[in-house]
């Protein structure tokens, strides 16, 4: 079974080597640890600076990956950006290893679900277009017949 991978974003070095030995030790395979968002992101592609919340907003916009934010805050305004960036998780720190894996497997489902909704659409969407060519059809030789 394929390891799920895993990018550590903190600006707490220590809290990225807690982090480490945490994900390591439930079976996660950490592929990068980083200081800030825009590094974060980079790993996937290059973006220009950016905090956390910004960079899990392109990754969600991008379908990147599922982003489970690790923060020290939990003021309400935080909590709705992270909301409307599309965070599948928000833990706030500090936080137990135990609280990691059910976390992680959440966001994993969450991405997952809406991956699998986004594709239903998107043939949904392709079904009524290919509707709509065969009625204009329909129209088109009713009235030349």
């Amino acid at each position: 079974m394929e390891r799920t991978r895993v990018i550590i974003a903190d600006d707490e070095s220590l809290i990225r080597m807690d982090l480490r030995e945490m994900l390591t030790n439930q079976g996660y395979l950490v592929v990068g640890e980083v200081g800030d968002g825009r590094s974060a992101v980079n790993l996937a592609r290059e973006l220009p600076d950016m905090d956390g919340i910004e960079a899990a907003k392109i990754m969600t916009e991008e379908r990147i990956a599922p982003v489970l934010l690790l923060s020290a805050y939990s003021q309400q305004e935080l909590v709705q950006r992270a909301r409307q960036a599309g965070v599948a998780g928000y833990l706030v720190k500090p936080f137990r290893e135990s609280d990691l894996p059910p976390a992680i497997e959440v966001a994993l489902a969450r991405f997952s679900e809406f991956r699998a909704m986004e594709r239903e659409v998107d043939t949904l969407q392709d079904a009524l277009e290919t509707r709509k060519a065969v009625d204009r059809a329909k129209g088109i030789l009713m009235d030349t017949q």
